[in-house]
């Protein structure tokens, strides 16, 4: 028997725009061969990009389950989890348009990672009291160590990809196939420019639930200027800074007296235009890598490995390998029902959304309370899916935390 629920995954305020008609769609889910896995009781998630409604469906004993579905364009996506198995299957804008429809859902399985993104935030805040009006040149990130052993940050690279925004109206990497599944591009576009931690292997150590920031602009106490934004003049902060490349003072003033000389990141290369550094005010994709069997530096200065970003922009991005990213996070434009994801699944097989720019808002991972508990130390939930794993908050971590 298939159960069906029926939830609904966005608040939308306009109604189905699709034609009452229904279709049926019937879902096969897929495992890796090892191990070999009970596909039955399997909940599938159909969500209707547009509408916002959801549908549950759980799997048959032969892993395939059965709905029925108006014409219109879905996310559909699952995880399941079995010991110390972790799986997570997605297919973006799945089209179902007056006929039935058959789907194949793979599962992709994840391992739970060491390094991983706490928090993200980049929307900005308020300039009230002071002022009017809206700041955003205070966006950074909190790295986490999830392990039980040191993790050194040294040649940590940051970036995110292209495009910019989760609904850009150019989507110039994806592709489908003739079955109408996304293919992803055998690469991650970094746009923009790519960032390194410096060091010599064993610098910048990382202790068990210890955590560092990184400043995507000014590493200064922006709280001192607007109450409601954060401090990141802190000697736990690295700082994306480069004046020669990124000359706008605004976006990269220098950094406080509390950030040390060291902890001023290496920026690899520069492919976009831009004077200050561009990361999406609200729906990033942000990913943190280290290269493999050569330098990032030697990796760039191919130019088989910088090419240009097809469309309109003139923007060149980096390809970068997937198996080199150690964390990545998608953000999704709660302002908006064209979401497309960008992350291949098996970095991030889900999304979180930022529902409001300029209100001090952050996506913060959830706490694994029973590991924490037994471990003594903060660790983070990690299904590889962003959907479960982060959650928006109303304020920054930093937010009116003070002088360190």
């Amino acid at each position: 028997m298939t159960a069906l629920l029926t939830v609904s995954c966005l608040n939308l305020e306009h109604g189905n725009p699709y034609e009452k008609s229904m279709n049926d769609l019937t879902i096969s889910v897929t495992f890796p061969e090892v191990p070999e896995m009970d596909r039955s009781g399997i909940n599938v998630e159909v969500c209707n990009i547009n509408s916002g409604m959801q549908t549950i469906v759980q799997t048959d004993k032969d892993g395939i389950a059965h709905t029925r579905t108006l014409n219109g364009m879905y996310r559909i996506s699952a995880f399941h989890s079995s010991g110390e198995h972790q799986f997570n299957a997605l297919e973006d804008r799945v089209k179902v348009a007056g006929k039935a429809r058959e789907l194949t859902l793979k599962f992709l399985e994840n391992k739970p990672g060491k390094l991983l993104i706490k928090e993200l935030y980049v929307g900005g805040c308020s300039k009230m009291p002071v002022d009017k009006g809206d700041y955003q040149s205070d966006k950074y990130a909190i790295l986490h160590n999830n392990s039980d052993e040191v993790i050194y940050l040294d040649s940590l690279c940051i970036g995110t990809l292209s495009p910019y925004n989760s609904n850009s109206p150019i989507q110039p990497w994806l592709k489908k196939d003739a079955a109408g599944n996304t293919i992803y591009p055998p690469f991650l576009p970094i746009i923009q420019a790519i960032w390194k931690i410096k060091g010599n292997g064993s610098t910048f150590p990382l202790q068990p639930g210890q955590d560092a920031i990184i400043a995507f602009c000014g590493a200064i106490d922006h709280s001192a200027i607007y109450p409601e934004s954060v401090n990141l003049n802190r000697e736990d902060c690295f700082v994306c800074y480069n004046l020669k490349y990124f000359p706008n003072t605004t976006y990269h003033p220098v950094p406080g007296d509390r950030i040390r000389q060291d902890h001023i990141m290496d920026m690899v290369i520069k492919t976009g235009k831009a004077k200050a550094y561009t990361i999406s005010v609200n729906s990033p994709t942000f990913v943190i890598f280290k290269a493999k069997g050569q330098t990032i530096e030697e990796f760039t200065s191919h130019s088989d490995n910088v090419i240009p970003t097809p469309g309109a922009s003139t923007d060149k991005v980096v390809c970068i390998p997937p198996n080199w990213v150690i964390d990545g996070m998608e953000v999704f434009n709660g302002s908006s029902s064209e979401n497309v994801k960008r992350l291949m699944p098996m970095i991030d097989a889900g999304s979180v959304t930022l529902s409001a720019t300029h209100k001090g808002r952050a996506l913060r991972r959830k706490i694994n309370l029973k590991k924490t508990a037994e471990k003594g130390y903060e660790v983070l939930m990690d299904t590889n899916n962003s959907s479960k794993d982060f959650e928006e908050t109303e304020h920054a971590s930093l937010w009116k935390e003070g002088k360190r």
